[in-house]
């Protein structure tokens, strides 16, 4: 058994293998695969309610990918048990590919196991069965770590579901707004203010290793660069550096991070160790040089500059050499970030009074948009690299703009909105929980 953060074991048996993959998703799949979810049953009737819950979670988890169809329960004609096989053709004649059931035990007093099997219906045998412990206090997590092991079962990629979104939350008029740190789970539950709305704060970013968060704040009316740590709530700047620092972004070694520095006008892109607070120019140029991410591997950043006269994306080697841009469709480009794969930028791009939201190679090829609007900005990325997060923001004559979090995927085909308490910009998604 291999233990996760504490109160996570993972058991994992597999029949049939997973050489089958049920889900392209680099293939824009139109049709999302139907699939039924039996209500997980439970051995102790005090169980009954989180057992409930727990498949609510998968469900919504699977669902939201846009490539799976919830098929609905009262299309549902067998009702089998857990522990005896599927009958097959009942699950076929109501449109089924798919069967998920599940089981939900106490392991002792605090700790509960979910037991869980997926079905091919047509093929009329087990893809994999799996079982899971965790703390009863815990169904949340137990629920999107699940969704997470059925998803990587059909796609061969791992999942997302096991994730945090660290943003910025909004509230008050255009001319006054009040901005606070806030967290919460990928799907918007477990929401928590992080700061008091005393400061402004904005662009928020998580270290790899996720104990700390990386954001600009305003204090004294002075734009620098803080550390939020997650496990004290304490918060430092990262250095008592001249002028402002702002647009923070994480080395994938989590022990430094890049920013752009401005110093008597002119905004270059440094890097800064977090331990010694030694400092690099990488940039060396009288245009705005801002908004740099590094590649997974740590070998080359992107950045925006409008050293061509317009804003625009390049790219350099981590040392500052190489410079060359990657952007040439029509408009001016913003915020681009390395997917963690490494195998797209995303970027917003502004063209006339319209915002955009895209992807596009590491080398500028296969520009793709995926989202537009009044104003769409500030993708991150999923930690699988294949879905976005982003912010919408749509007028209003009473001035309050409603800003508001959306979810979408590379091909652009399958979008939400993420339901938050107040208004929500500046969202950055961390990795996978450990």
């Amino acid at each position: 058994m291999k233990k996760l953060f504490f109160f996570f074991l993972f058991v994992l048996s597999v029949q049939g293998g997973h050489a089958k993959i049920f889900i392209d998703v680099n293939g824009g799949q139109l049709e999302p695969v139907p699939i039924a979810v039996q209500v997980f049953e439970a051995d102790k009737k005090s169980l009954g309610q989180k057992a409930k819950k727990i498949t609510e979670i998968i469900e919504n988890d699977l669902q939201n990918t846009g490539l799976i169809r919830i098929i609905p329960k009262d299309s549902h004609i067998a009702n089998d048990r857990v522990g005896n096989f599927p009958t097959y053709a009942d699950w076929k004649v109501c449109g089924a590919h798919l069967l998920l059931q599940g089981r939900l035990y106490e392991e002792d007093s605090k700790n509960m196991r979910l037991d869980f099997y997926l079905w091919d219906v047509g093929a009329k045998k087990q893809i994999t069965s799996q079982a899971l412990v965790s703390l009863k206090t815990n169904e949340r997590r137990l629920g999107h770590i699940t969704a997470d092991a059925i998803y990587e079962v059909l796609t061969g990629e791992k999942g997302y579901f096991d994730t945090r979104i660290v943003y910025i939350s909004e509230t008050g008029r255009n001319t006054s707004r009040i901005k606070r740190l806030a967290i919460m789970d990928y799907d918007g539950e477990n929401h928590k203010y992080l700061t008091d709305g005393r400061v402004l704060v904005l662009t928020p970013t998580f270290q790899p290793g996720m104990q700390k968060i990386a954001f600009m704040s305003y204090y004294n009316n002075v734009p620098r660069v803080y550390l939020f740590n997650l496990q004290t709530g304490k918060q430092e700047t990262i250095g008592n550096f001249p002028g402002m620092t702002y647009a923070p972004s994480f080395h994938p070694n989590g022990k430094n991070i890049i920013l752009s520095m401005d110093i008597q006008g002119n905004s270059e892109i440094y890097d800064v160790n977090l331990e010694t607070k030694e400092r690099k120019k990488l940039t060396e140029n009288t245009a705005i040089d801002t908004s740099p991410s590094y590649s997974p591997d740590g070998k080359s950043i992107v950045f925006n500059s409008d050293r061509g006269g317009s804003p625009q994306i390049y790219k350099m080697n981590a040392d500052g050499s190489g410079v060359e841009r990657i952007s040439f469709g029509d408009g001016r480009y913003f915020t681009p970030v390395y997917s963690p794969k490494g195998d797209y930028v995303a970027f917003t791009k502004i063209k006339g009074n319209t915002f955009y939201v895209g992807v596009m190679l590491p080398n500028g090829e296969g520009e793709r948009i995926l989202a537009k609007g009044f104003s769409v900005e500030g993708p991150t990325w999923a930690p699988n690299g294949r879905r976005l997060m982003y912010f919408k923001q749509i007028p209003d004559a009473n001035g309050f703009d409603k800003v508001r979090l959306h979810s979408v995927d590379i091909t652009g085909l399958h979008e939400y909105e993420v339901k938050t308490p107040q208004e929500a910009s500046d969202p950055a998604w961390s990795p996978l929980l450990p």
